[in-house]
């Protein structure tokens, strides 16, 4: 008896047997089981072994690497009282103000903003510095 290769099954096989085949994978695939049937416990155990028998290697790489560049020019914004502001046009002492209170060294003043609440009065100033 000579063994016929697979693909030639299919050319010789029955429609029935097509059909079954077909109809099982179309049930396999869109998943037309009910709950209550052997089926729908097999696909239950194989969900649970894949849960905790994956190994964990499998996901640690799975995050999107960070740019460690800031993606804006803007570092960092500090939120200052109108009495640590003296006069917001004045950039300079701005600049000491900030470096006095955070404790850098380096500061670059980028953008001075009024906050000012529904009074009109200044409420803080928003600061953005690099």
């Amino acid at each position: 008896m000579t063994r016929q290769p697979r693909i030639l099954w299919l050319l010789t096989c029955k429609l029935e047997d097509v059909r079954g085949l077909t109809s099982t994978l179309k049930k396999i695939f869109f998943w037309n089981y009910a709950r209550n049937t052997w089926q729908w416990d097999l696909l239950c155990v194989v969900i649970l072994i894949f849960i905790f028998l994956t190994p964990k290697s499998w996901f640690d790489g799975s995050e999107r690497p960070r740019n460690m560049v800031h993606q804006s020019p803007v570092a960092r914004t500090l939120v200052l009282s109108p009495e640590v502001i003296g006069n917001e046009a004045d950039r300079g002492q701005i600049e000491e103000r900030v470096k006095a209170l955070t404790g850098r060294v380096k500061v670059e003043v980028l953008d001075v903003r009024k906050v000012v609440d529904s009074d009109g009065r200044t409420r803080s100033f928003e600061v953005d510095i690099r």
